[in-house]
């Protein structure tokens, strides 16, 4: 029986931590451009879909929005949303293949994880591959000179929380100044795991408050309520939001650094395959590009 090593927030095997020192391959891709709600949310679940069955490798990949999109939790009212308003600034409306709420997707980078459910990095139960995922990210964040840190592991969200995924940081969440900067959410199904996040880089963190389907004394407060527990990176960094550092690709390097020191893994950059693309674009036929779909809760 393996030794048991206490921390604050989780009992580590030691053997697992023997086992961690060898280097592990993950593949690497960083969208060059941004894409739809829909072939995003579409080609993170292809992903997933090929690590679980060994036809892909697990991955990290970085990627954008265009144009804006409001994405849903997997079980989440459609009627949390005003959809005339989305409709009216522009924004898509798109739901995840993970839980949570809202999240209006613009200005940030968002990260995806997928991989077997039999990996030693995804072993145990949902908090423990969170808990793990969520050092890799505060890593990338302190190479970017962020005072990252994350919420205990014992925080959980109330069903008394607003629609908005940014009110207030769950276990294992990253917050900066006493402040929520990343919010995530991960789904384990068929065999594989699949977590995503959103990193804001610039701009007004309360945005999301203008399409949500509230009265305006409501909203007002609870627009208020957000800009005191959210911030975006540059926020974090007491830089304008014009500033270099916090440029996508700028961002994205130093966080597949804090991935690879972290986990101890070696990012390959790759690209998806050719199953992964035709998956993906039945998927966007299919759900997360069909209306039917993304409103059918």
């Amino acid at each position: 029986m393996s030794e048991l090593l206490a921390t604050p927030d989780v009992f580590v095997d030691l053997a697992e931590l023997e086992d961690a020192q060898t280097t592990t391959t993950w593949r690497l891709i960083i969208d060059a451009a941004p894409r739809s709600g829909a072939a995003n949310m579409a080609i993170d679940q292809a992903i997933a879909e090929a690590c679980a069955t060994g036809d892909s490798p697990p991955t990290l990949r970085f990627y954008r929005w265009n144009p804006p999109a409001v994405s849903l939790g997997r079980l989440q009212p459609i009627n949390d949303i005003d959809e005339q308003r989305v409709a009216a600034f522009g924004y898509e409306i798109v739901r995840r293949p993970t839980g949570g709420r809202a999240i209006l997707h613009t200005d940030e980078l968002t990260y995806s994880v997928a991989a077997a459910a039999s990996h030693p990095l995804m072993h145990g139960g949902v908090m423990d591959a969170y808990l793990r995922i969520s050092n890799a990210l505060i890593a990338g964040l302190r190479l970017l000179g962020v005072d990252a840190d994350k919420a205990p592991g014992d925080v959980r969200v109330g069903a008394d929380v607003s629609a908005v995924c940014f009110e207030t940081p769950s276990a294992y969440e990253i917050t900066a100044g006493g402040r929520k900067l990343m919010g995530s959410a991960q789904s384990r199904r068929a065999n594989y795991v699949l977590q995503h996040g959103s990193l804001p880089l610039v701009g007004d963190i309360t945005r999301l408050i203008d399409v949500l389907a509230l009265p305006a004394a409501q909203a007002e407060a609870l627009r208020r309520e957000l800009r005191a527990r959210a911030c975006t990176l540059a926020q974090a960094l007491g830089v304008d939001d014009a500033s270099d550092l916090v440029e996508f690709t700028r961002v994205a390097g130093a966080m597949r650094r804090g991935f690879e020191q972290a986990l101890n893994l070696e990012l390959q950059p790759g690209a998806l395959t050719t199953e992964e693309v035709r998956r993906s674009a039945l998927l966007i036929r299919t759900q997360f590009g069909n209306n039917a779909w993304n409103r059918q809760r």
